[in-house]
């Protein structure tokens, strides 16, 4: 049986969790191809005019699996962190009503809902239906989201336990390039939601000119998921949304940190809560004096203009190191 999973969202921060669940469940998962021109221009055609750059990506990257695989993964996504008072952006949970109604000839869809604040037995009327659906006993299903969980852990200390910010990195955007970097590189934090900082495609190939350019990237997914806790407590109140929170709270660690030159934030032209996330580590970078760019992104962004912004920014810090 044939699992397809989009190569947008949710698969570059739980990749592991998805992969290992439906593995442990005897499945073969299909991963859509990396983003091209061609799954944006389907995303576009068949994504409702207003979605943001990563929904319209999504229906690009359902089109391009739907007549591989049996069932396509799109699952909706409440809360993986025990976190109360927080959940994933609402449209993640709307993506499975948004593709049946915009996309025909679909295969069906595994929608069910996580939410690991409820209790055990709310969470096990989930793991029944998916259960009937792919012909196993909900006690599989549950042996197996368990398990994957254990494997998501294990990923998530091995990213942030690396010493080589370089290896993280090869490892995330799915890039095995060697990258060299001068002796005493400019250091800097490219903060923004997994899924615009590690597709190579949607964000002009952002990560991989800064390396060119001799410059040491660092993002929130090397920060141990401990110490982005103790920097929410340096906030007077959590944002509501999971991806916001990582994002503020590796922003505010490097920026505490003193160790990056600049920080770059990478966003989606038209995200809602990123308009509260820019501004929040736009404050505090300013209050440390600590050089910052935002970079928003949408179907229209051309390598040339995000080239032109990135060299100047690196220019000026290199500026502003030689003249201390």
């Amino acid at each position: 049986m044939k699992i397809g999973i989009p190569r947008t969202l949710t698969y570059y921060a739980y990749l592991p969790l998805w992969k290992g669940f439906f593995e442990a469940l005897g499945c073969e998962v299909v991963v859509s191809d990396k983003t091209s021109k061609g799954i944006l221009d389907k995303g576009v055609e068949y994504a409702v005019n207003d979605a943001c750059i990563p929904i319209k990506l999504f229906h690009g990257h359902v089109y391009n699996l739907k007549e591989r695989v049996d069932f396509l993964f799109v699952p909706r996504l409440l809360n993986l962190t025990r976190e109360k008072t927080v959940t994933y952006c609402p449209k993640f949970l709307g993506l499975a009503d948004m593709v049946r109604a915009s996309m025909p000839g679909l295969p069906p869809l595994l929608d069910f809902r996580i939410d690991l604040r409820k209790k055990r037995k709310e969470r096990q009327r989930e793991f029944k239906r998916m259960a009937t659906l792919l012909g196993v006993r909900p006690a599989e299903v549950d042996r197996a989201f368990r398990r994957a969980q254990r494997k998501m852990s294990r990923t998530l200390k091995d990213l942030s336990g690396k010493g080589n910010p370089e290896e993280v990195l090869g490892i995330l955007t799915e890039d095995t390039r060697n990258v060299l970097l001068p002796p005493q590189p400019i250091t800097l934090a490219v903060v923004g939601y997994p899924y615009l900082l590690y597709d190579d495609f949607v964000n002009a190939g952002l990560i991989s000119k800064l390396h060119k350019m001799g410059v040491r990237v660092l993002t929130p997914e090397m920060v141990p998921e401990k110490t982005l806790k103790r920097k929410a407590k340096s906030l007077p109140k959590d944002l509501f949304w999971t991806f916001s929170n990582q994002v503020v709270r590796g922003a505010i660690h490097y920026i505490d940190d003193g160790e990056v030159d600049g920080i770059i934030h990478v966003t989606a032209f038209g995200c809602g809560p990123d308009s509260m996330v820019g501004k929040l580590i736009e404050l505090e970078a300013k209050q440390k004096t600590v050089p910052y760019i935002c970079i928003s992104l949408d179907e229209h962004t051309g390598e040339a203009g995000v080239l032109t912004r990135l060299e100047a920014f690196v220019d000026m810090l290199k500026y502003r190191r030689d003249k201390q």
